[in-house]
């Protein structure tokens, strides 16, 4: 559906297909189950972000509540919120491209 589709277009559906295969038939997530996804699919931006105090109030309104269900709206807001802060976000940005 998306051969013709933008780069970051394809990487939205692809973030929205790796939470639809997670999510339950209500299309929501635990608030476990979305942190264990962060951790394991995102790992790379989220890696060596555990001192920093956005990424520990992010991950403990995580761990309140475990059981309680996000939807893929707050999924998401989470997942721009942790690439936002993320180290690898500046090294992409030092990257420079030629085309």
């Amino acid at each position: 559906a998306l051969r013709k589709g933008s780069d970051l277009e394809k990487a939205f559906a692809t973030a929205a297909l790796v939470y639809n295969n997670h999510a339950d038939p209500e299309s929501k997530l635990s608030k476990a189950e979305t942190k264990s996804l962060l951790q394991s699919q995102f790992g790379h931006f989220i890696q060596g972000q555990e001192n920093k105090p956005k990424y520990q109030e992010i991950i403990s309104s995580l761990d309140e509540e475990s059981e309680n269900k996000i939807n893929f709206e707050d999924f998401m807001i989470l997942l721009v919120s942790l690439t936002l802060m993320s180290d690898l976000l500046q090294e992409i940005k030092n990257v420079k491209t030629t085309k």
